[in-house]
């Protein structure tokens, strides 16, 4: 994205002028005063328009800065629109000078919701990170919060990865690709290696510290290109003492094999085209039960960083409030339903989905007959590759259903 001045810029005026004489380039000041706020007016407008009908959302808000280090906060909402469709919109981006106190936040986010006529009552669960003051702010307005679980599992990971022989194995690896990064010459000594290799030819990857996967790329493209990596600098005096030793070469081995499976989950729980809270136990489930089990066969540090990672993930989801809405959110799930509550919780979460289904129920309306054709036709096979999803994980044969009347459906539903 550029920024307004551009238009004032010598080089973009000459280019708009080799494409069309005749047009006259509008002022900054055009862009500034007139077109962007016109622009802004009718997309709030239309976002309006389509929030005034929706019954229940949900929020994700975060607090950052800019590279100019000034504070803003973030607010979005999620919902499902008549036509049964998940959507997400972004309401604003707000410049926020005031001390980041919860007691700030939390009227920040009021005012949020009411500057666009939302209820807070209509908010069903506002996800946010772990910051205390984030927590404090849902505290004070007594909001509903679920934790992000893609920033939990990260934080998830940091913790398994305090040992000192970690730390010395991923800063020589760090070092080992910076390199690599700041010079040519070994970037072509590196190609010219992996040709002569038949290794794949890939550049190496480096480590952002707020994503845990890149730190795992970072050592997954290190051990893949490990051979050249050593013909390159074996030749090298001054850089022989980058080259990573066996015991070091071992240790990224060991995070390698404890993380690697955990790649694919971060895409599928980040996704805004689907619900994912109903995933959650089920993952955590998966996670015990067969991703990060501890194996015999499996290194030692294996064993420990996968025992840490799921300690804290045990730990951070045991509150009984965060367990009670994650028991709904499975229930709900027609592929999860009460498989994975514990038994002492099975009758109040069955009780109050009896409840609420039969309060909505009664305030059916009854089904549209209009749209059959347009699902038929937004129902047909894709012939484009898919992403994969957190569904692909958890993928269980559909039985078909004897039909019962209303109130039997719904306990009959519940129960199966």
């Amino acid at each position: 994205m550029c920024p307004i001045s551009t238009v004032s810029n010598k080089g973009f005026k000459s280019m708009v002028k080799i494409l069309d004489k005749k047009y006259a380039i509008p002022s900054r000041n055009y862009f500034s005063k007139v077109a962007l706020p016109a622009l802004y007016e009718k997309c709030r407008e239309e976002i309006e328009r389509e929030i005034t009908t929706v019954e229940y959302f949900a929020t994700t808000t975060d607090l950052w800065s800019s590279r100019t280090m000034e504070p803003y906060m973030s607010l979005t909402i999620h919902y499902i629109d008549d036509d049964f469709t998940m959507k997400s919109r972004c309401l604003q981006t707000s410049f926020f000078p005031q001390d980041h106190t919860g007691e700030a936040i939390a009227q920040g986010l009021r005012e949020a919701l009411a500057s666009w006529s939302l209820r807070e009552e209509k908010q069903v669960c506002i996800t946010t990170d772990n910051g205390s003051n984030v927590i404090k702010a849902a505290s004070l307005n007594k909001w509903m919060r679920l934790q992000c679980f893609g920033h939990r599992l990260h934080l998830a990971i940091e913790n398994a990865m305090k040992d000192p022989r970690i730390d010395r194995a991923v800063g020589i690896c760090k070092k080992l690709v910076s390199s690599f990064s700041y010079s040519w010459r070994r970037k072509k000594e590196l190609a010219r290696a992996q040709k002569e290799l038949k290794l794949p030819e890939h550049g190496l990857k480096t480590e952002c510290p707020t994503r845990w996967g890149s730190r795992q790329a970072m050592i997954e493209r290190v051990l893949e290109q490990h051979k050249a990596i050593s013909q390159v600098l074996s030749s090298d005096r001054k850089s022989r003492h980058l080259l990573p030793s066996w015991q070091d070469t071992e240790i990224l081995e060991a995070i390698y094999k404890s993380l690697h499976p955990l790649t694919e989950f971060t895409d599928a729980l980040s996704s805004e085209k689907y619900v994912s809270v109903s995933f959650v136990k089920p993952v955590l489930h998966l996670f015990t039960s067969s991703i990060l089990k501890v194996n015999d066969d499996d290194p030692e540090l294996t064993n420990t960083i996968k025992t840490k990672i799921l300690t804290y993930l045990e730990e951070k989801y045991k509150d009984p409030e965060t367990q009670d809405l994650l028991n709904l959110a499975s229930a709900l799930d027609p592929r999860f339903k009460l498989r994975y509550t514990s038994e002492d919780r099975v009758a109040p979460i069955q009780a109050r989905l009896m409840s609420e289904m039969a309060a909505s129920l009664s305030m059916e309306q009854g089904p549209s007959d209009g749209g059959t054709a347009d699902r038929a036709e937004d129902d047909a096979p894709s012939t484009s590759k898919k992403k994969k999803t957190l569904g692909s994980f958890f993928k269980i044969t559909e039985r078909a259903r004897p039909t019962h009347p209303p109130q039997q459906a719904l306990a009959t539903e519940l129960q199966s």
